[in-house]
């Protein structure tokens, strides 16, 4: 037999096997308590990462079959459902919004471009001002995105506006203003059946709960909440979304964070603020982050 090296540590006996496995693990942990720790954003990194994985994003939700006869099934039984809960009143709203020329113009301006400028900006805002915060908020809003996909592919979904005998306005096409992928010249560069889950609204409520959680200025606080709550509006006056599609969102949305709470084990607004070299998980798994 051949002689066995015996190491004894805190009083027990341990094999050079049993070290050898111990420190393996010590170095697992180690290796994923970095991976977990916040980490100062690089600019460049975070500029392609955003460009590559919106470019993703839309590539995959492009790229889902257009399944015309299913997403129209699937918006009439989801209007029935909303018949039968009492909160069909999307085409009130639609009818409503487009007798007002000046507002229902504005509206469509605001669909096609606040979707994209706020979000950019809270993105920007996080990164100067909350640096610590800032990767696990993003993660947040990335796994909201990655979600939503799945609800395209499995819940094709026609928006009220090109329901079959619906009475919704397609306020794009009337006022011929410009923005919409999903509507005149640019409707084939979209996907016109990708309305379940709403990610307006999964973006617009990651950015007013991000505001509100993060900003001092207490009117500041009062414009993120009203955020979300004028895009929701918004997204049913222009036709383009059912109430239960917001509810999509939110759900994403929640989904989202829970990915950031397991990651880090706290929600992205519980971490510091600011970036420390010497930030380290206080528990692996759990317990939040202290420099």
């Amino acid at each position: 037999m051949g002689d066995e090296t015996v190491t004894v540590v805190d009083g027990r006996r341990q094999t050079a096997g049993t070290v050898t496995e111990e420190t393996e693990d010590r170095a697992r942990q180690g290796l994923l308590r970095r991976i977990r720790t916040p980490r100062r954003p690089r600019f460049w990194f975070e500029i392609l990462l955003i460009a590559v994985s919106y470019w993703t994003y839309s590539l995959i939700r492009n790229a889902v079959p257009e399944q015309k006869a299913a997403a129209l099934n699937n918006a009439d039984w989801l209007w029935r459902v909303e018949q039968h809960m009492g909160i069909a009143v999307e085409d009130s709203v639609n009818h409503a919004a487009n007798s007002a020329t000046w507002l229902i113009v504005g509206m469509n301006y605001y669909y096609a471009t606040l979707h994209f400028v706020v979000t950019l900006g809270v993105l920007v805002w996080l990164y100067r001002s909350h640096p610590g915060r800032y990767a696990a908020t993003r993660l947040a809003l990335f796994a909201t995105t990655a979600v939503a996909l799945l609800g395209y592919y499995f819940f094709p979904l026609a928006p009220p506006r090109l329901m079959d005998g619906g009475d919704f306005v397609d306020t794009v096409m009337v006022h011929h203003t410009w923005g919409s992928m999903a509507s005149g010249d640019l409707k084939h560069m979209s996907n016109q059946y990708a309305a379940m889950p709403s990610m307006h609204i999964g973006w617009s409520l990651w950015c007013g709960l991000t505001i509100f959680a993060l900003a001092t200025v207490p009117w500041v606080r009062v414009l993120g909440l009203l955020y979300p709550a004028g895009t929701l509006l918004v997204i049913v006056a222009t036709a383009n979304h059912f109430w239960l599609d917001a509810v999509g969102g939110t759900v994403c949305l929640t989904v989202g964070f829970a990915v950031v709470s397991l990651w880090y084990g706290a929600m992205p607004y519980a971490l510091p603020r600011t970036w420390h070299r010497s930030l380290t998980p206080v528990t692996v798994g759990g317990g939040g982050y202290v420099p």
